[in-house]
C-alpha cells in the first residue's frame, strides 16, 4: 500500500504542476483548464490521504492472517 500512496502523489505534483504551468504560461493560453488540473490534482492528494489513514488504522492482525503465505509473510 505504500506504492500506492507514492504514486498516487507523484500524480498529484505532476497534475498541480500541469495546473500552474496552464495558469501561468501565456503560450498555452489555457487558464480555464487551470482550474480542472487543479481540482484534479487534489482529487488524487485526497485519494492518496484516504488511502494512508486507512493504512494506519488497519490492525496488525488483519494485514496478514494466520496462514498466510505471500509476500511480507514470516517462514517459519
Amino acid at each position: 500500500m505504500k506504492e500506492d500512496i507514492v504514486l498516487l502523489v507523484i500524480v498529484f505534483a505532476v497534475w498541480a504542476l500541469l495546473a500552474i504551468l496552464y495558469a501561468t504560461v501565456p503560450m498555452f493560453a489555457m487558464p480555464g483548464y487551470s482550474v480542472v488540473w487543479g481540482w484534479g490534482s487534489l482529487v488524487f492528494l485526497l485519494l492518496a490521504a484516504v488511502i494512508w489513514i486507512a493504512q494506519r488504522r488497519k490492525p496488525p492482525s488483519a494485514a496478514h492472517p494466520p496462514g498466510h503465505s505471500g509476500p511480507g509473510a514470516e517462514k517459519a
